[in-house]
């Protein structure tokens, strides 16, 4: 197949149309990017002026199993023809149970788990910050810097990414703490690995604990097993199980954020399974419905709320996005995309490590599975992040045919479809080192 095709650089005429009109009547948000989606399958988008890409970005790690997928678009079609809404906070049907029970089967820990459904990340996120308050009676979260939780006031509270999410929003919820994260080389401690395998985690309880978090008023850990808009900073091993057990040994809560990392992007269902942690709770999103929005949380089924209108919503649980993630858990297992993304993955890194050793500009290659992103510095040994050299890499790729997405402060991070045609993959891949190659 003869792609990328790109017919005129995006953006195009009809794409420079619509990009003003957007401009005039939507709310500014984190655009970065002037591609205008006319349609999409697979690992393929083609836009308003019919340039095809090959797409690294899954409309940011929802579509992990491709665009439309068949039996997700005819999963959609089934229940839309039975019933759209109706509420399942304060109703029953079976699609949303189902889904649970299949949600709380794959969840890691070998408990009786149960499910609350909502319709985003953040809302996820919400949700499991009231079941901490709910069962613990403390008020006290500690949270990670870099950390990307949601822009909902409770979520944003958590979020400690990049200052512009929190700027004029304040004051956030009480009692949030924000702490070193494992191999953060940001680190206001100037720590990194492997030095802050063994004393990052320690600095929550000789410092954070000691100053500003009491542990007897402390509810709840946050945590990305990856971060993710962080720059898909990958811990090493032995630091989320210490994280655990800091949490335990002080009656709180551990609560992972699987809303990127989740549902096969690193190779496992959920990230936190390349640890030996169990979480409390987590919480998910983004490629649960495969672009029909959908959240969940699942939590051990010890702290549930347990009294009626403690916690509800209108759309969580819709019929037609439980639908959708039935479908997509189901291709998972029958196309072993868990397995797929293991392979794909190394892969991905061994051709991103080659071009680590001809271009000065790429310092670290990280991540899992098929959650990889490239930090590019000035140059190797000052490893001074270079966000200029990072952006016109984007900017150059999408104009021969790769979408790509920025992270962290100078990262590119790489989030293809779990099925993607390795032949897409390569030719995806030869882009990126030919604008890396241009950027020099």
């Amino acid at each position: 197949m003869n792609v990328p095709h790109i017919k005129v650089a995006p953006p195009g005429p009809r794409a420079r149309k619509v990009l003003a009109r957007d401009k005039k009547w939507l709310a500014t948000a984190t655009k970065t990017s002037p591609l205008v989606v006319d349609r999409a399958s697979g690992s393929l988008v083609e836009d308003v002026d019919g340039n095809v890409y090959i797409d690294f970005t899954c409309g940011v790690s929802v579509a992990n199993i491709g665009h439309a997928h068949p039996a997700v678009t005819e999963a959609i079609r089934e229940q839309a023809e039975r019933f759209t809404h109706f509420a399942g906070t304060d109703f029953y049907y079976d699609v949303q149970v189902r889904l649970a029970e299949r949600l709380a089967a794959l969840a890691p820990g070998n408990r009786r788990k149960k499910v609350f459904f909502s319709n985003s990340g953040a809302e996820a996120i919400e949700t499991a910050i009231k079941i901490a308050k709910w069962k613990t009676g403390k008020h006290v979260f500690l949270a990670f810097l870099n950390a990307f939780h949601g822009r909902t006031m409770g979520a944003l509270s958590l979020t400690a990414s990049k200052a512009v999410q929190r700027a004029r929003f304040h004051p956030m919820m009480p009692g949030t703490v924000h702490v070193p994260y494992a191999y953060c080389y940001r680190c206001p401690y100037k720590l990194t690995y492997p030095s802050c395998d063994v004393y990052c985690a320690d600095i929550i309880e000789d410092l954070y604990m000691k100053t500003v978090a009491p542990p007897e008023d402390l509810a709840a850990v946050f945590f990305e097993p990856i971060q993710g808009e962080g720059g898909y900073v990958v811990p090493p091993p032995g630091w989320v199980e210490r994280i655990q057990r800091i949490a335990h040994d002080h009656g709180a809560l551990l609560i992972a954020d699987e809303v990127q990392t989740g549902m096969g992007r690193t190779g496992k269902w959920f990230a936190i399974e390349h640890t030996k942690a169990v979480p409390d709770v987590i919480a998910m999103a983004k490629a649960l419905g495969s672009g029909i929005p959908i959240g969940a949380t699942i939590f051990d089924a010890s702290l549930d709320f347990g009294e009626r209108g403690a916690h509800s919503n209108t759309f969580g649980g819709n019929p037609v996005a439980c639908a959708a993630a039935l479908a997509t858990l189901d291709v998972i297992e029958r196309e072993r995309l868990l397995e797929r993304a293991t392979r794909l993955g190394e892969h991905m890194h061994r051709r991103l490590e080659e071009m680590r050793g001809k271009y000065e500009v790429m310092g670290d290659n990280r991540g899992r599975g098929l959650m990889r992103a490239t930090e590019f510095v000035s140059d190797q040994g000052s490893r001074k992040p270079a966000p200029n050299v990072r952006d016109a890499i984007v900017q150059d790729a999408l104009k021969r045919g790769l979408i790509l997405l920025p992270a962290g402060t100078a990262a590119i991070r790489y989030i293809p479809a779990l099925n993607i045609p390795e032949e897409f993959l390569d030719k995806g891949l030869d882009i990126l080192e030919a604008a890396i190659r241009r950027a020099v």
